[in-house]
């Protein structure tokens, strides 16, 4: 399956892209995908943990993946 990924801010400049589609063999988790995000050309700028949400709802690295779903990885942010 190709899982769509959404990345913003500084993780879109890492990753020279807002969108992706991953490769994936489900079953799945998060941490499934932040691993194989970690593989590509900027994906040493992801924490350990990034912030991350499927289909839009904050999830963690143990959430599963199913077909149709879609991933967003969220870089901190700081305002004031």
């Amino acid at each position: 399956m190709n899982l769509p990924v959404l990345f913003f801010a500084s993780y879109a400049d890492a990753f020279g892209t807002r969108r992706l589609e991953l490769p994936l063999a489900l079953p799945c988790r998060v941490r499934d995908v932040v691993q194989q995000l970690r593989g590509l050309p900027g994906g040493a700028r992801l924490p350990d943990a990034p912030l991350v949400a499927v289909n839009r709802v904050w999830v963690g690295l143990d959430a599963p993946i199913a077909q149709g779903d879609e991933v967003a990885v969220i870089p901190p942010v700081a305002g004031g």
